[in-house]
């Protein structure tokens, strides 16, 4: 298309190196890679492998960790041009959990496990990318789960279930988050819940049950439902202190909801960029359909909400260090939400151009439709940021 809106945010040269060297990799996997992933539901191993290699599973290891050293602003780049590569909201999730649930263990794990681990999730050679903290019984209201550890000796005792957890079968361990203290025994709800370090393949079969869940969008990152019955996890897989996981979790939560703000976008851009092109070649009535202001506007709209996302999200990416835990809550939840419906409305306004073929899966926009869908919902649905506005920046009463 004519304007690259990649050049509409100034970048550092370091941001300009990551998305040059993103952009190189992606090459290398085209719509017809992505396309048959989502057809199969097989996990994108190759692109995985091949970004492992790289090391940008580790951008946000610290550098004497065998790390790149990087940060939020850096990420934010990296997610937004995979997802506008053409792999849409599930090539840029299936390495989400790769990058992000490294970052608890820098900041709160103790010296020796971080020694092993973090040098080689760096490498690639050890994979976290399961996050395992939603329940059948809590849904969002996290603080509800049901998941007990109790401390036995050297190791504690994990019971329950979790839900919709990402990328389970590709993934060597699993950041579980479980009560250590029940609900009703502490003065906050956000209390007693503490963070673990499973690993699964010696879980595996030994207390703990494994169901894929079948769904229709971004099928080529597996969701699963797992189930614990005595799965015993050593003392010293402990991530942090007993019963603050729930903050640890928190700490950098805003971080990574702006990141996933900036998969949005990726995946927005690249509907778009196929609602244009084909608007340009698309004849009907003797000219090209994009002449009429039916198909123009729509995308145009998308256009210019995509750019006020972009706008907000890097913006914020700037500044967020500096911020406070609620301002900075806010501005992770605006540009959540505002790349999230961006993204739909301009997947939306690409199907509308194809037309009938809007539906047939050869021009790729029904799969960025279904995964704009998708973004309304995850990691918290639209209306859950919009309980944050209300109640952080408005100051209007709590609803829920």
């Amino acid at each position: 298309m004519p304007h690259d809106w990649r050049d509409s945010v100034d970048l550092t040269e370091t941001q300009r190196l990551v998305r040059r060297n993103i952009r190189e990799i992606c090459e290398d996997f085209d719509d017809a890679y992505w396309r048959e992933k989502d057809r199969t539901g097989e996990y994108p191993h190759e692109f995985v492998d091949t970004l492992a290699e790289e090391g940008w599973l580790g951008i946000l290891i610290p550098e004497a960790d065998g790390g790149a050293g990087m940060s939020t602003a850096e990420a934010v780049v990296m997610m937004e041009e995979i997802a506008a590569s053409g792999g849409g909201f599930a090539a840029a999730q299936s390495i989400h959990g790769g990058v992000y649930n490294s970052v608890p263990l820098v900041k709160y794990a103790d010296e020796s496990l971080k020694a092993d681990l973090l040098p080689k999730v760096a490498s690639g050679d050890v994979r976290i990318q399961a996050f395992g903290l939603t329940e059948p019984n809590a849904g969002s209201d996290s603080t509800a789960m049901e998941t007990r550890a109790r401390k036995e000796g050297e190791a504690y005792v994990v019971d329950g279930a979790k839900i919709w957890i990402s990328r389970v079968a590709a993934s060597d361990y699993l950041l579980l988050m479980a009560r250590t203290t029940p609900r009703e025994a502490v003065d906050k709800r956000t209390e007693g819940i503490s963070m673990f370090l499973l690993d699964l393949e010696d879980a595996y079969g030994d207390g703990l049950e494994i169901e894929s869940i079948p769904k229709t969008a971004s099928r080529a990152v597996g969701s699963y439902q797992l189930w614990f019955d005595g799965v015993r996890v050593p003392a010293e897989n402990l991530v942090g202190e007993e019963g603050e996981g729930f903050y640890q979790m928190l700490d950098g939560l805003n971080e990574e909801r702006l990141v996933i703000a900036a998969e949005c976008l990726g995946l927005g851009e690249v509907a778009l960029e196929r609602g244009i092109e084909y608007a340009g070649e698309r004849e009907v009535f003797g000219g090209p359909i994009g002449a009429n202001q039916a198909i123009q506007h729509p995308l145009a709209a998308a256009y210019a909400d995509l750019l006020a996302a972009k706008k907000v999200i890097y913006d914020a990416a700037d500044r967020l260090d500096g911020l406070p835990r609620k301002a900075a809550g806010a501005e992770a939840n605006v540009a959540k939400y505002l790349a999230a419906e961006a993204a739909f409305d301009a997947a939306d306004a690409a199907v509308q151009t194809h037309g009938g073929f809007g539906v047939a899966c050869e021009y790729d926009v029904e799969r960025y439709f279904r995964e704009a869908r998708l973004t309304r919902l995850v990691p918290i649905t639209q209306q859950l940021a919009l309980n944050y506005l209300g109640e952080h920046v408005l100051g209007l009463p709590r609803s829920y």
